[in-house]
């Protein structure tokens, strides 16, 4: 078997599908690619058997075939030649493999193509087109709120709700909750699951950038599948019940403090430097229409005091959060302001962009943390 492929094209495809591939795998053939060719058609397939990619690259070819390619050898071959025509030469029964270009030849040895793990096909699929950018957007709000505790299986994804009049991303690990809502979008049939966080990298990696198009969604009781133009990504579901995540977020908040987003994250960014490493902790003392920023680690005597102007509708407050998380949460919102609403120093708070399309709503839930310094 031989084909021409570009090795700009071939290796933007690559990069993609190797998010799947694993640096410590079970099975040997999992570091390897699947390389089928048909039609002047290449289908690349990668797996680490809970998550599987296959792209498609236009070819010359003459002839049909297949073989597993080494993911990390042929990607650092391809990195090391300039944008050109590369030649693959394959013998199936040798399983050997030699890559022409202007530069010289190479040799690298494969493996056979049937011992590769078959790509999944979803049965009694149901089927759903969800916006580009609206897919993009619910990964990108929610996604750094997703468990490591593999103890909390039912935390380590996240939840992907759709009814007749919505689309609901969430995700949470106990001291951070993250709902990205649109109401512009719905289903005939409601319908939920529990998306895995390395699939969901792979999927927003899959969406070019500033694209506009219609990504279809297919899904049954184990498996989703994404179709990204010429990506197809299928990834087996988290089989948990993911908690009531409406009775935690609480509707009563009658403090609200409105604040400019890049100066209070340039100021955290700042004072952060001297917290307890293992906390983060800063304090917020809330009075009239300023906040002061404090944080101390005591344990080597240092501490960091900031003010900041804001407008603050409710009782003066002392609270205290971690710095990482609230971070997080500042940095997903694109506004220029933020409104953080509170209850108590010992109940949690909501952070909200300070103004939101008609059609979406992104609130965050971060809780408190006891104050342990003056």
């Amino acid at each position: 078997m031989k084909f021409i492929a570009s090795t700009s094209s071939l290796l933007k495809q690559l990069q993609i599908i190797n998010g799947v591939i694993s640096s410590k795998v079970v099975i040997p053939i999992l570091e390897y690619f699947l390389f089928e060719v048909e039609d002047d058609k290449l289908r690349i397939v990668g797996t680490d058997l809970e998550v599987s990619i296959q792209g498609i690259v236009p070819v010359e070819s003459k002839e049909n075939g297949k073989i597993a390619v080494p993911a990390k050898m042929i990607i650092d071959i391809l990195k090391s030649l300039p944008e050109q025509p590369v030649t693959f030469t394959i013998n199936e029964d040798t399983n050997s493999i030699e890559l022409t270009s202007d530069n010289g030849k190479y040799k690298i040895t494969g493996d056979i193509a049937d011992d590769f793990p078959k790509f999944p096909i979803l049965d009694d699929a149901n089927k759903i087109d969800i916006p580009s950018d609206v897919l993009a957007k619910g990964i990108g709000n929610t996604h750094f709120a997703i468990s490591n505790d593999e103890l909390k299986p039912a935390l380590c994804g996240l939840f992907v709700e759709m009814k007749t009049d919505s689309l609901t991303f969430v995700a949470t690990d106990g001291n951070k909750l993250v709902k990205y809502s649109r109401k512009d979008i719905g289903i005939s049939e409601e319908c939920s699951f529990i998306l895995p966080r390395k699939a969901l990298s792979v999927i927003k990696n899959s969406i070019p950038a500033d694209a506009n198009l219609e990504v279809e969604v297919q899904y049954n009781k184990i498996n989703a599948m994404f179709r990204i133009n010429d990506i197809t990504i299928v990834c087996r579901l988290i089989d948990e019940k993911f908690p009531d995540y409406n009775t935690a977020i609480p509707v009563d908040l009658p403090n609200r403090l409105l604040i400019n987003r890049s100066e209070l994250i340039d100021s955290l960014r700042r004072i952060q430097i001297f917290a307890n490493k293992t906390t983060y902790q800063v304090k917020f003392n809330i009075t009239g229409n300023e906040i002061q920023l404090t944080s101390q680690d005591l344990d080597y005597a240092n501490e960091a005091h900031e003010r900041l102007a804001c407008e603050y509708d409710g009782e003066d407050m002392e609270i205290g959060f971690s710095s990482r998380f609230l971070l997080e949460m500042l940095l997903s919102i694109s506004h220029t302001e933020a409104v953080i609403s509170l209850v108590a120093h010992n109940r949690p708070g909501t952070i909200t962009p300070g103004s939101q399309d008609e059609n979406e709503e992104l609130i965050m839930l971060l809780m408190p943390i006891v104050i342990k310094f003056n």
